[in-house]
């Protein structure tokens, strides 16, 4: 049977939570518009004491740091869920849409050298890596996919459909989506298509960003 302190212990944990995840609605807000905003902005937006956010985040880098982490396990999930599809090319540009619905991309650049990554998000970074190969390769396997499309051309994918951003959320998803759609007649195998120019992005091309600036 619960106790009153027990009801009360549940109502503590369940407004913390609450506070948590206002909180990092509001970093989200707050960063993107200026990823050198002081962690006291991140407060007044969320509408909490500064007390209150360091009692969840020692600083600003543990907030940056778990943006980023929520975004890439979101990545992951995306990814694990899109390979359980049988349809080789809408598993690929079904978990193309629903990453860019997420915005999970929108924090890369802006937020990339601000904090020092952990071993788990290294682990979880390794983890997407492979299950975007995956997904390349059975988007190959199709025939759908050009075959000159290498798995960090998805990246460049994503940020470019991130980059895109009005007032309105609805209208930016609305953009977004189109972007993404002539992105994806792109990627499409077409017969006798001229060749894509340059070398493909290399694997780990652009690891540099995420090196701790000072």
């Amino acid at each position: 049977m619960s106790t009153t302190s027990d009801k009360a212990l549940g109502g503590r944990r369940a407004q913390a939570a609450r506070n948590d995840e206002v909180i990092l609605e509001a970093a989200r807000a707050v960063f993107l518009d200026d990823p050198k905003a002081p962690i006291a902005a991140v407060a007044e937006r969320a509408g909490v004491g500064i007390s209150a956010l360091y009692r969840r985040y020692a600083g600003k880098e543990d907030l940056l740091r778990q943006l980023c982490h929520d975004g890439l396990r979101r990545y992951v999930a995306e990814a694990e869920a899109a390979l359980a599809e049988s349809d080789d090319w809408s598993a690929f540009t079904g978990f193309l849409a629903r990453v860019v619905d997420a915005d999970v991309h929108s924090l890369t650049v802006h937020l990339a050298g601000a904090f020092t990554p952990t071993e788990e998000m290294g682990r979880d970074a390794m983890r997407a890596g492979e299950l975007a190969r995956a997904l390349v390769d059975r988007a190959h396997a199709s025939g759908r996919l050009r075959a000159d499309v290498v798995v960090p051309d998805l990246g460049l994918l994503l940020e470019a459909c991130a980059a895109v951003r009005v007032p309105d959320p609805e209208r930016t998803r609305q953009l977004r989506r189109r972007q993404l759609a002539i992105l994806l007649a792109g990627l499409s195998a077409v017969p006798d298509a001229d060749p894509l120019p340059g070398p493909p992005p290399a694997a780990g091309e652009f690891d540099w960003r995420w090196r701790r600036r000072e």
